[in-house]
């Protein structure tokens, strides 16, 4: 079934807020075709919390595909994040 990305973004806030409660609540999320992975199948997820600060962060030499970082970074743009600290 396809849906769009706002359906899904809607969809995605109201059932964490259903199933975890109020105090997991979220207000913004963004679509990615796939995540950052180290080789052994581990999601780099202080490296997207870095991109997401805006902070300096250095390319993991496990990662799978380098790549993939880039793709999430400009997709945390599009919804205000990953603004470079200065």
């Amino acid at each position: 079934v396809a849906r769009g990305e706002e359906e899904l973004k809607k969809e995605l806030v109201q059932m964490i807020r259903n199933d975890i409660g109020p105090i997991a609540c979220f207000r913004q999320a963004t679509v990615v075709s796939r995540l950052p992975k180290t080789r052994s199948g581990k999601i780099l997820r202080s490296t997207m919390r870095k991109i997401a600060d805006g902070e300096q962060y250095t390319m993991p030499s496990t990662i799978d595909d380098p790549s993939v970082l880039g793709e999430v970074e400009e997709a945390l743009k599009k919804i205000g994040y990953a603004q470079k600290k200065q």
